[in-house]
């Protein structure tokens, strides 16, 4: 395991249990919807977090009525993947920790806005321009992070994993790029920018997690024959 192993492990931990948090609640809190039924192909993850039933934002009408489990599922995600990434930075050291750091919580900070202020109609203004910077400043930091990842050797993960992390935060990044290329696709490429770092993120603290268990079992076989 690279160095800071204590602090790797728990944010491997973090990491998976803060991707399945946010799979989880978007899924209940999409399946809440009665009339109209959510899409997740032309419905933004954004529309869950809307405190009003019944309004209508840019052609879809929104009603979510698990909006509240929906807008804490950002905050905590923005709050846990900012811990657990510096919790990984401690694997390395130098400007590459400082830069991870920073991006990290300036996701953390994004997301969080995103719980907060709402995407709607109704909460244009400085709200919905909160709402929007946030989500932008999340999905570029929370991308950008797994491309680093992918570029760094003290993780000791295996050179398939490095080509998956910078490759699925390219993907992406190119996903968010054409959110607004069509209406009725703009649920699926907005995912695309957002469901790159939950796999990464869920890939990353996996493989990690496998490692270190592999390297302790084979730590008590040594033991064990040394007795």
């Amino acid at each position: 395991m690279p160095r800071g192993t204590g602090a790797v492990l728990a944010g491997a931990v973090v990491l998976v249990v803060n991707a399945l948090q946010w799979v989880i609640a978007e899924a209940v809190t999409a399946a809440a919807w009665a009339d109209p039924a959510y899409s997740y192909a032309t419905n933004y993850i954004s529309d869950l977090g809307v405190s009003q039933c019944g309004t209508q934002f840019q052609g879809r009408d929104l009603c979510s009525p698990l909006h509240s489990l929906m807008n804490t599922s950002f905050a905590l995600e923005g709050i846990l993947f900012a811990v657990a990434v510096v919790l990984l930075a401690r694997a390395v050291e130098g400007r590459t920790r400082r830069v991870v750091t920073a991006l990290a919580v300036a996701h953390g900070v994004g997301i969080v806005l995103v719980g907060i202020f709402h995407g709607s109609a109704d909460g244009s203004g400085p709200g919905l321009a909160l709402h929007v910077t946030g989500a932008a400043i999340g999905i570029v930091c929370a991308n950008t992070v797994a491309i680093v990842a992918g570029s760094l050797r003290s993780l000791q993960l295996p050179t398939a994993y490095r080509v998956f992390s910078i490759s699925v935060g390219v993907l992406g990044l190119l996903s968010e790029g054409l959110v607004g290329m069509s209406a009725g696709t703009a649920g699926v490429f907005e995912r695309g920018g957002v469901y790159s770092w939950l796999l990464w993120s869920t890939v990353t603290g996996g493989l990690l997690l496998v490692r270190h268990l592999g390297r302790s079992r084979r730590s008590r076989v040594v033991e064990n024959v040394a007795v």
